[in-house]
């Protein structure tokens, strides 16, 4: 049998939910990849905002998450 958690937020399954997400990141990922877009300049300010984010250490629990857990 299978078991699926619902996803509180949005009423569907937590699978459908992140196959959704994928499948945008895909998405955007392939129109990114286009050569007339990676053609375009891009502004230096988008450049130093991507490198700063990029430069931070990843956090354990992101804002708005919870160390909580059904298991404990």
């Amino acid at each position: 049998m299978e078991r699926r958690s619902q996803s509180w937020q949005s009423g569907r399954s937590a699978g459908s939910a992140e196959r959704e997400w994928l499948l945008r990141l895909i998405a955007a990922m392939e129109r990114i990849a286009r050569p007339e877009v990676r053609a375009l300049p891009i502004d230096r300010s988008v450049l130093k905002a991507v490198r700063t984010q990029l430069a931070r250490s990843p956090t354990a629990y992101p804002p708005g998450t919870t160390t909580f857990s059904l298991r404990n």
